[in-house]
């Protein structure tokens, strides 16, 4: 007897192992692993992955597979090893790291198909009874998976995932002639006087021939109503079929196909290492540090022609906000239908029909954001990270991975290279070139040697001490209006969106805060209603002070709606176009504002983070950035570099073509050194100085952080129990770890539950991470119970 090995569908410490499972006789040549199959768990019967086959078990009641849920299976071994190997690094459940693989169709509930494909067979017509699909279902019923198992192997048949309310397969009803000439003619003698339509079909088929043809087409090309073919398809004069076509989500668009383009000297340089890694078929990863504009694309592109060229496969991933239609344009531009996208704002159905073209091997390439490193290749040849540095590739729940950690374990599985990209490298990642962990690739210059845009820092301390009180700079609304004179356009960035940050009560100092979190509500005037961005609450605006009932309600701070407003003020002349979460949550309309942009129909671009990366259009001559303090005062160690990364890629939106450009950047903290260092582009220098204030507060790089997360209804319980997961880790962790808290988290109320937190800087502790996964077993089994959550997040991004 065989025996499957089978993770359960259900996230918890208690189910976090193998179960063995019988394989009934019927399945025993189709169960394998990385296939879903139906088990039977105590009363129920749920979904579950089979991760190994075995022969022998100590269970004495074993109980059987009701049944797979896959003929093929969704994860191959590399996909099933990576699984548990993110559980560990992660301290998550098997089945997460699982579900994070795969569409989210797969993760719904689901109708299955099983579809002929092959050539008319007596066998194919008999399983299918003559007819081009079954319900897996009906299958079951009459017992002919095995033999279908057998046509699916051999390429006839397949299965298909109608997900319920999901995600379909998108199919065309296509008609094929059934009959000769004489019968048509026959046929045309015989029919009543007033089958007018019938008719005329049947003489359109008769002089114009055709094997197969969607049906649709054929009513509109002979001017007849569908019913008409439903008509003639009962009489026997066509035979029907459902042909499947993938949802395209870029089916309106064209791309015009581009040669690759000489190489700089600088470029030649950077490519030369990673060429040879390819050809000797060797893992290394490099980090390809060049300059806004210096041509990392150009490198990416050619790389991958490469890995083409041999027969290869290759995975580019892109921070989701830079997943532009720009970016997809240059690599379908280049490798065309090879190429698949995958990111969030396609529905769910064009990521189902993305992932099987790559599943099927139907593509070569794979342009998407951070779960696009889980792509079911098998023959890995380069895995390519654009702006490594962002904190998009991080994943904020379970499982808690890194892209960039996946994919550089993808890369030793495969024996390929992994190109870590980036104008402003993460400080983990350049202090591991500079160890040689990494191998350090440089593009010092621009691309024709054009210069980097030069920077002006404004003070806005002056500005207002010399009476202006707008959140323009005279320089900056100076340099927009000679812009718009010119004909060229700007760019103003704000990391803010809404209309006001805050508002308060100008008599007793009243901020109204959110009645379910620890932080102020946000004004946003296009819907006059307060607004919380982390749990979603809304209130309308109050006239009065709800606490001391004065009329000096006034409003703080700046978001994108009220720059907006301002700019309709003072130049009236401006068309501008807003990028923010507001205006970009409907399907398309990225693109569509961004298109418009491209064309010339507006002379100001306002965003917020989504327009500082991957923009590259020509006629962009300024940038302004309007507030550089936004994230400088942040609790949280990195806020320094994310300024930094953040100020150098959004000057580099500026002066990337024949144009030269300027950057303008407001700020209140103008001394600051990630500020100066922006504006100077002087990524060395940061470096060094952002390097020394690591250490000093035994901060990554020169340590590894752990951080533990409790929340509760009830703050004392949340206390409690941070203290004693404190108590019980400094007991296992050396001398050499620093243990911090248990603190108050930097927002000390979600959703009407209290944070509080500990964090663990260490280096290399054998005990912590068993220590950890006992912590996780034991307050989450009693968490059920008694409602509180106990989260762990190793290298967090976020310390919020």
């Amino acid at each position: 007897m065989t025996i499957a090995q089978v993770i359960v569908d259900v996230p918890s410490a208690g189910t976090d192992k193998v179960f063995d499972y019988a394989i009934p006789d019927k399945w025993a040549n189709i169960i394998r692993p990385g296939l879903r199959v139906a088990v039977p768990f105590g009363p129920r019967a749920i979904q579950g992955f089979v991760v190994g086959l075995k022969s022998r078990t100590d269970i004495k009641n074993l109980k059987s597979i009701r049944r797979p849920l896959d003929l093929t299976p969704v994860l191959n071994e590399e996909l099933l090893q990576l699984g548990q190997w993110i559980a560990e690094e992660t301290l998550s459940y098997k089945i997460s790291a699982f579900h994070a693989m795969l569409p989210a169709a797969m993760k719904a509930k689901y109708d299955k198909i099983i579809r002929r494909t092959g050539e008319a067979q007596l066998l194919l017509d008999e399983l299918f009874e003559g007819k081009q699909e079954i319900t897996w279902k009906e299958a079951e019923k009459r017992n002919l998976l095995p033999a279908l198992h057998k046509e699916i192997e051999n390429g006839n048949a397949e299965v298909i995932y109608r997900v319920k309310n999901r995600a379909r397969k998108k199919l065309i009803r296509t008609v094929q002639v059934n009959a000769e000439q004489e019968k048509l003619e026959d046929l045309l003698e015989t029919l009543p006087s007033h089958a007018v339509n019938q008719k005329r079909l049947v003489q359109y088929i008769m002089q114009h021939p055709f094997e197969t043809m969607d049906a649709s087409q054929l009513a509109k090309s002979a001017s007849v109503p569908q019913e008409t073919i439903k008509a003639l398809i009962k009489k026997g004069i066509f035979k029907e079929h459902m042909l499947e076509t993938y949802r395209d989500p870029y089916e309106h668009r064209s791309f015009e196909r581009t040669a690759p383009l000489p190489l700089t000297a600088d470029q030649q340089t950077a490519i030369e290492p990673i060429m040879q890694s390819i050809s000797h078929h060797r893992h290394e990863t490099f980090l390809l540090h060049g300059v806004t504009g210096s041509g990392k694309t150009e490198i990416y592109l050619q790389a991958i022609q490469e890995v083409l060229k041999k027969g290869r496969e290759a995975v580019v991933l892109v921070p989701e906000i830079a997943l532009t239609p720009q970016m997809v344009e240059r690599f379908k531009g280049r490798f065309g239908s090879d190429v698949a996208v995958l990111h969030s704002r396609l529905s769910i159905g064009e990521q189902y029909d993305e992932w099987r073209k790559i599943q099927r091997k139907e593509v070569k390439v794979v342009v998407g954001a951070r779960s696009a490193v889980f792509a079911p290749f098998e023959n890995l040849g380069i895995i390519i990270i654009d702006e490594e540095h962002e904190t998009s590739y991080k994943q904020e729940e379970a499982p808690r991975y890194h892209a960039r950690n996946v994919a550089i374990k993808r890369g030793e599985y495969h024996h390929c290279p992994v190109i870590l990209g980036s104008a402003t490298p993460s400080l983990e990642s350049f202090a591991r070139a500079q160890k040689s962990v990494y191998h350090l690739l440089s593009l010092p210059k621009r691309m024709n040697n054009r210069g980097l845009p030069s920077v002006s820092i404004i003070d806005m301390r002056e500005e207002m001490r010399n009476g202006n009180r707008s959140m323009f700079s005279i320089e900056l609304f100076e340099k927009m209006k000679d812009r718009i004179e010119k004909g060229e356009q700007a760019v103003l960035f704000l990391n803010r969106r809404g209309h006001s940050t805050f508002i308060m009560c100008r008599d007793c100092g009243y901020v109204m805060q959110c009645p379910h979190c620890d932080i102020s509500m946000t004004y946003h005037r296009s819907s006059n209603e307060m607004k919380c961005h982390y749990c979603g609450f809304q209130s309308g605006v109050p006239a009065v002070c709800p606490e001391c009932d004065s009329s000096h309600i006034r409003y703080f701070g700046m978001g994108t709606q009220k720059v907006e407003e301002e700019l309709a003020k003072l130049l009236p002349e401006a068309r501008v176009i807003r990028m923010d979460v507001d205006t970009t949550t409907r399907k398309g309309s990225h693109e569509r504002l961004l298109d418009q942009f491209q064309s010339g129909k507006a002379d100001i671009l306002l965003g917020t983070q989504m327009i500082a990366k991957g923009l590259d259009f020509p006629n962009i001559t300024l940038v302004g950035v309007l507030s550089a303090d936004t994230m400088l005062h942040l609790p949280d160690f990195r806020a320094a570099e994310k300024t930094f990364q953040l100020l150098t890629q959004v000057s580099g939106r500026a002066g990337r073509h024949e144009l030269s450009g300027e950057v303008v950047v407001q700020t209140y903290t103008p001394g600051h050194y990630s500020i100066q260092l922006a504006a100077a582009q002087d990524y060395g220098r940061f470096y060094v100085q952002e390097m020394s204030m690591r250490k000093v507060g035994s901060y990554p790089p020169f340590y590894y952080l752990a951080l533990i997360t409790v929340t509760h209804e009830d703050l004392m319980k949340a206390v409690s129990v941070t203290e004693k997961i404190s108590a019980f880790l400094q007991s296992n962790i050396s001398d050499q770890a620093i243990l911090l808290g248990p603190v108050a988290s930097s927002i000390p109320k979600i959703n009407d539950r209290y944070r509080y937190q500990c964090l663990i800087k260490y280096k290399r502790e054998p005990n912590l991470f068993p220590a950890l996964r006992k912590v996780l077993e034991h307050y989450n089994t009693q968490s059920s119970r008694e409602g509180f959550s106990v989260t762990i997040d190793i290298e967090p991004n976020n310390m919020m």
